[in-house]
């Protein structure tokens, strides 16, 4: 009787083993099945889009009437400005505002807009100091400043980029 129990005990015991081997067989080639199925998704499996950017172009320039067309760009008046910091500095700059469409350009021309855009860039100016025009990140990180602000201020515009053609601090 003693040998059967312990028969038997050996028996679930090998059965218990077993199973819990399947299972984890089982787990494993599920979890490995489903990273390759991942990593088909992401690299081999890869689709390009049915829209892309040239064909919407191509279709923006097919409606728009060819008077429209063109870059847009407004070049203010030269600014002097005092840049903050020590030593007092000085800064002399030509800033040109690319406008993205003609809606925007006519608002950016507006005496109204144009007055409150010179005011946003010297404000602009004047938290500047040297070191922070120094380099030409820095000089980015105005151009972006100044983008985003004057897109608050001009209601249906949208300036595109900043271009700097006079640029000169003393």
């Amino acid at each position: 009787m003693a040998e059967e129990k312990k028969a038997e005990q050996q028996t679930k015991k090998i059965d218990l083993k077993k199973i819990m081997g399947l299972v984890l067989l089982v787990v494993n080639i599920a979890v490995g099945g489903g990273g390759l199925f991942l990593t088909y998704k992401g690299t081999i499996g890869y689709e390009n889009p049915k829209i892309t950017e040239g064909d919407l172009e191509r279709q923006i320039a097919s409606e728009v009437p060819t008077d429209l067309v063109g870059p847009f760009i407004y070049t203010m008046d030269k600014f002097t400005v005092n840049l903050g910091g020590e030593p007092k500095r000085t800064i002399r700059l030509e800033v040109n505002l690319e406008m993205l469409d003609q809606e925007g350009f006519e608002d950016v021309i507006n005496t109204e807009n144009r007055a409150r855009t010179r005011d946003k860039i010297v404000e602009i100016l004047n938290e500047k100091t040297f070191s922070d025009l120094e380099t030409m990140q820095g000089k980015l990180f105005l151009k972006e400043k100044i983008a985003l602000e004057i897109n608050k201020i001009i209601p249906r515009g949208v300036v595109k980029d900043i271009y700097f053609s006079d640029f000169v601090v003393q």
